[in-house]
């Protein structure tokens, strides 16, 4: 096992350009013999130990493995401190096709990356990783979240991120049209696997009707086949969902850059609020949004139902605990709303003003 220290010099400039937010630590991990290659990124410990997901993805570079583990860090950090939990932000990635690549000897090599910080970073699930998954790292390393209940975790985080993610639907009903129920709207869910599955049977429960998509057909079947009512029905795709007539939620609950120069002049929804990170392309987005009279739930507040989950794991993993907490979310959206009109920005930048207040005044103290 070693730890890289000579980085590529495209790497290097992606580490070290001052837009990424200042970074405490970035590890780049690299195991031969299992074909381990991974970036760890430490954005914060002002709250506590950086605490977030292991994403295992097929990047077409070292330079953007990189750039998105200091973006999704970074995120992680404004996550935890507007959830309220005593934890800085970090995240990992592993690069390679985890339908390829992934064996046991792989997730043992990282889980003694992820030991070697000494608990500066507690690590979970993401996209390409899960509870079976942490359960392995987990024998090389005791800073692992989002086990299995048989392992002495809390198990899949992605029923509590669903629900908090229902939580700022709520509140952006709230907001916008006075009544905190979806009954009668019209709400389109882009990626049904994971999360987007479960954020569903609650949309359909609180009275919703709800328009699909996903890369993956058969993640669309199982929701028809589940609900032959017609109060669901199916999309093409991301472009088709986010053009359907009458829309009045999307929630992109996939991958991230749902929203960017293409997607936010032609999106008939009136407010935006689903589970994928990132969702933002780059900034100005946000503005553009807001131009449009577009009511957007910062991603990062409403999906932090799965990391309130990991984190009360840390302490004896209690699931009504952490559904109390999450359903603070609807709270903690109006907030932001509510500051975001007094300020006169658009949410996502009252949000980053509340977490760099949390996070700046536990500096100061320490």
């Amino acid at each position: 096992m070693t730890e890289v220290t000579g980085a590529p010099a495209d790497v290097l400039h992606t580490l070290f350009r001052s837009e990424q937010g200042g970074h405490e630590q970035v590890v780049l991990c690299q195991d031969r013999a299992s074909g381990l290659k991974a970036v760890i990124a430490i954005h914060s410990t002002a709250l506590g130990p950086a605490l977030g997901g292991t994403r295992f993805y097929p990047y077409a570079s070292e330079e953007e493995a990189v750039a998105d583990a200091l973006n999704l860090a970074r995120g992680m950090s404004y996550k935890n401190a507007l959830a309220g939990l005593d934890h800085g932000g970090g995240k990992a990635v592993i690069i390679g096709d985890p339908e390829k690549i992934k064996s046991e000897e792989l997730l043992l090599a990282y889980g003694r990356f992820v030991a070697s910080l000494g608990g500066r970073y507690v690590t979970a699930c993401d996209v390409g990783t899960y509870v079976a998954d942490m359960d392995v790292v987990a024998r090389e390393c005791r800073w692992t979240t989002g086990r299995s209940p048989e392992n002495g975790g809390a198990g899949d985080s992605s029923v509590l991120t669903a629900f908090g993610v229902f939580q700022g639907m709520r509140a952006s009903a709230q907001h916008l049209w006075g009544d905190p129920t979806l009954r009668g709207r019209k709400v389109g869910v882009a990626g049904v696997g994971k999360v987007g599955h479960h954020l569903v049977e609650h949309l359909l429960e609180d009275g919703a009707e709800v328009v699909i998509t996903d890369v993956r057909e058969e993640s669309v079947r199982r929701i028809l086949e589940r609900h032959p009512g017609g109060r669901v029905t199916a999309v093409a795709d991301t472009e088709s969902l986010i053009r359907v007539e009458g829309l009045d939620i999307y929630a992109p609950c996939a991958l991230g850059g749902a929203l960017n120069d293409d997607t936010v002049p032609v999106l008939t929804a009136k407010v935006v609020c689903g589970a994928a990170n990132n969702q933002l392309q780059h900034p100005g987005v946000e503005k553009d949004l807001a131009d449009r009279g577009i009511l957007y739930a910062p991603d990062y507040v409403v999906n932090a139902g799965g990391v309130i989950q990991v984190a009360d794991e840390l302490h004896g993993f209690d699931f009504d605990r952490c559904k109390q907490k999450a359903s603070k979310i609807y709270d903690t959206t109006l907030a932001i709303f509510a500051r975001a009109k007094s300020d006169g920005i658009p949410p996502a930048a009252a949000a980053d003003r509340i977490a760099e207040q949390r996070m700046a005044e536990a500096r100061l103290s320490h």
